[in-house]
């Protein structure tokens, strides 16, 4: 039951809009891949590794590919066709071109519906290993058990995997459901996915295949201790968007940072290279069961809260459509929202209770990830942990899924175990002392929480019928999110978008989604 007295066609409305977006983009999207997509594809064919100078393989076959201007093709067709004609395996055609005895494109080639059937044959191997992660993840939530809604979600970020192995079952021990491993420092603008275990980053640590191995057995382990599974979240955005993805999937992540739009706004990643990479890597995370959480909490870190909550809405719904699109089930948008509104301002804690509310009701099958407060956050560790008490509060009033909780020496320092202990405390305190005030309280009608959600909500019907009149891309421009404008053709990677060909593949859209594009 609403109680926030909502007009549901105005909802209608502005998911109509959203959705006329997502299709204009789309079409887009089907008719272009990038290198990262390509790479992607590599990865999950089975090929891994570097060559002598720490280049991963897929990024040697994919320059491979450029040299011999083929990649309009798909990395799909040439392996399948250097498979056919050499009887090697991909990971030893990779190794082959890495050491300079096989230029892939200059291969006789083969008959195409060969070539599919043989990447198929391949696809499906590493499809159903991934199948695997997803039910094993349910065999031991089955058996474990899990912590109770809001799960509480906290950070590790120390530059090193095993030192971040010992902070992340620690933090278990002290009740964290979810273990977030921040990302180095600029790790979004490599364009290449860097091999190996990691003991050095900067504000994070970075994000490889062995890295999430490792941490995914830690807290297996540590799960195992405490009688409940822990999920292990990391961040699938950047130039390598669904490469991360894939081997998120490969080693059993539960949650991925992935927003359709992050990466254009705060990174400055060209916004054509971002659409196409999201949607595969979106795709792969619908597969594998994988919890995304989107980024619009960052829209509030450049703007005022007050003034663009409805762009943090517009944007849920945006995202919304197109995970729909790349087959994720309303269960997996972990759509994000953010607790940011000034503390000297009077009676923001009801406006943010009407944000969280809104947010609830609007999307009420979605498992929202809720952040804390950043922005107005002084170093003065008493009124910090004060202002996450009240984030936590709105939290259990409204039912949120995610807590990422709030540090008290947030704009001080990296989290020490204590600090986090302190808010680990202070989150079950609330949660349990206020278990079921939401299902106990009702809203004034026409009062300022109800009044404040209808605000909004007209504000981003608005906001969303003028982007489907002018177009997502051009929108961007306009700098309509987060204050933040970008060039159809600036920032970083758009040198990586290619155009597709008649010949092009890409099976796992087919394995994953019963597509072929």
């Amino acid at each position: 039951m609403s109680k926030l007295n909502l007009d549901q066609n105005q909802i209608n409305t502005a998911r109509k809009a959203a959705k006329n977006i997502a299709d204009q983009v789309q079409g887009f999207i089907d008719e272009h891949t990038t290198v990262a997509t390509e790479r992607t594809i590599l990865r999950l064919l089975g090929i891994d590794g570097v060559d002598e100078i720490h280049k991963p393989l897929p990024n040697v076959i994919v320059d491979n590919i450029i040299e011999g201007n083929g990649l309009s093709k798909g990395s799909a067709y040439w392996l399948g066709n250097a498979m056919i004609n050499t009887g090697l395996s991909p990971q030893e055609i990779g190794e082959k071109i890495a050491q300079g005895q096989m230029d892939i494109t200059k291969l006789p080639l083969q008959e195409e519906e060969e070539i599919k059937n043989k990447i198929l044959n391949i696809g499906k191997t590493t499809v159903e290993k991934i199948k695997e992660n997803k039910n094993k993840r349910q065999e031991l939530i089955d058996r474990l058990g899990e912590g109770s809604t809001p799960y509480l979600y906290v950070i590790v970020a120390t530059g090193n995997i095993y030192e971040d192995i010992i902070q992340a079952q620690a933090a278990a021990r002290q009740g964290a459901d979810i273990i977030a491993v921040i990302r180095t420092t600029g790790q979004s603008l490599l364009d290449y996915v860097p091999y190996g275990p990691t003991k050095e980053g900067f504000g994070g640590t970075y994000a490889t295949q062995a890295n999430f191995k490792l941490m995914r057995r830690a807290l297996d382990e540590v799960g195992e201790e405490v009688g409940r599974y822990i999920r292990l979240t990391n961040y699938c955005s950047g130039l390598c968007m669904p490469e991360i993805a894939a081997m998120g999937a490969l080693e059993r992540l539960d949650i991925m940072l992935n927003d359709a739009l992050y990466g254009i706004l705060f990174r400055d990643i060209n916004m054509q290279r971002t659409m196409i990479d999201q949607y595969f890597s979106r795709i792969i995370n619908g597969y594998a069961g994988i919890i995304i959480n989107t980024g619009e909490d960052n829209y509030l870190t450049t703007d005022d809260a007050v003034e663009s909550a409805h762009t943090v809405l517009a944007s849920q719904f945006i995202n919304e459509q197109f995970a729909l699109k790349a087959g994720i089930p309303e269960e997996q948008m972990g759509l994000g929202h953010a607790f940011e509104m000034d503390p000297e301002l009077e009676n923001g804690f009801l406006l943010e209770l009407a944000q969280a509310q809104m947010a609830r009701e609007i999307f009420p099958k979605a498992p929202l990830k809720y952040m804390p407060p950043t922005k107005f956050m002084t170093g003065n560790i008493f009124k910090g942990h004060v202002q996450n008490t009240l984030f936590n509060m709105s939290a259990i009033m409204t039912n949120q899924s995610i807590q990422l909780l709030g540090m008290l020496t947030e704009a001080i320092h990296t989290p020490h175990l204590h600090d986090r202990y302190l808010s680990i405390e202070n989150a079950q305190y609330i949660f349990n002392n206020a278990k079921d005030l939401g299902n106990e309280i009702e809203f004034k009608q026409d009062g300022i929480i109800q009044s404040r959600a209808k605000e909004v909500l007209k504000d981003a019907t608005e906001l969303l019928i003028q982007i489907e009149n002018q177009g997502l891309f051009e929108t961007i421009e306009a700098g309509k999110f987060g204050g933040v404008k970008r060039a159809q053709s600036g920032g970083k990677g758009l040198e990586g978008v290619v155009k597709k060909e008649k010949e092009y593949f890409n099976p796992f859209i087919l394995l994953f989604l019963g597509g072929d594009k």
